[in-house]
Formats: C-alpha cells, structure tokens, sequence
C-alpha cells in the first residue's frame, strides 16, 4: 500500500512547518504582477548583453521628444551594418525606464533581414528614457537612448 506523499512529507518536517511552507508558496504565486521587483533600465540591459560593454553609436532610435498619448507611441531603431553573412545585427532589443517592464521588445535578425531596421509602437507609461541596443554579430553591443515627454501617460499603475 502506498502512502500519501504530503502525510509523509508533512510527517518528516512537522505539521507547522508544512503549512507554513505551504501559505508561503500560495502567497509567491498569488502576488500581484506590480508586488515582484521591477530590474533597473541598466539591470535589464545587462541581462540582454550578459554583461558585456555597451558602446554608443552605430545604433539610432528615433522617438518623437513630445508623446501626446502613450497608449500608442511610434519607434523606429536603424543599426548601422551591410547585413551580409560576416557583418550583421543578430539582434535589437528596446527598454524603457519607467515602464511596469523594462524590457519593451526584442527583434531577431539576420544577413537575410536586408536592413537592420526595425519599427513598431509602444506604450509610454510617463515621460522617461528609452533605449535601444544592437547585438552585432562579433557579439559587440551598440546602443542610442532617447528621452520623451509624455504628456498623457499610458500604463497607469504604481510606478514607483
């Protein structure tokens, strides 16, 4: 015959125990989204360069400096490269600065790409900085940052 798992489990660490264990698990599950720790615009850059130097230039993000409305804030990042099989972007990824995440996209590419050049729309949460870095295929990084005044803000939840 085979025994419960949990009754043993509970039998080995005390009935105490097992349910303070147990109410803790329920609570790290059932946090709300804004509860967990939000990584620093610089923290989630380095995880995407796995702490690598980040160089300025070859890299151009083009943000309007004056956002009406962040629901719907259109960017577009160019890096510099000839895109052929020796010298070309891998990947181009956007973070923000007081966004909910800091991470905004990541774009994949390759020598088949043609052009290293990406475009779409995000949300802008209030006025903040948003930056962009390419991943070169020698594995160097280059970034651009732009700032943005939102004047009404997308987002809305505690930002601090």
């Amino acid at each position: 015959m085979h025994e419960d798992p949990l009754r043993i489990y509970a039998g080995l660490v005390g009935r105490r125990q097992f349910l303070r264990a147990g109410m803790t698990a329920l609570l790290a599950i059932s946090l709300p989204r804004w509860a967990v720790a939000r990584p620093s615009l610089e923290e989630a850059i380095r995880t995407f360069t796995g702490g690598a130097n980040v160089l300025d230039g070859r890299v151009r993000l083009d943000l309007p400096p004056l956002v009406e409305n962040g629901n719907a804030v259109g960017i577009a990042v160019v890096a510099e490269s000839p895109m052929t099989e020796d010298d070309h972007v891998r990947r181009i990824a956007v973070f923000n600065e007081k966004n909910p995440e800091a991470n905004v996209a990541v774009f994949h590419l390759g020598p088949r790409s043609g052009r290293a050049m990406v475009s779409t729309r995000i949300r802008l949460a209030t006025s903040q900085v948003v930056v962009a870095v390419a991943e070169m295929s020698d594995g160097s990084f280059w970034s651009s940052r732009a700032s943005a005044i939102v004047t009404l803000a997308a987002c809305i939840e505690d930002l601090s």
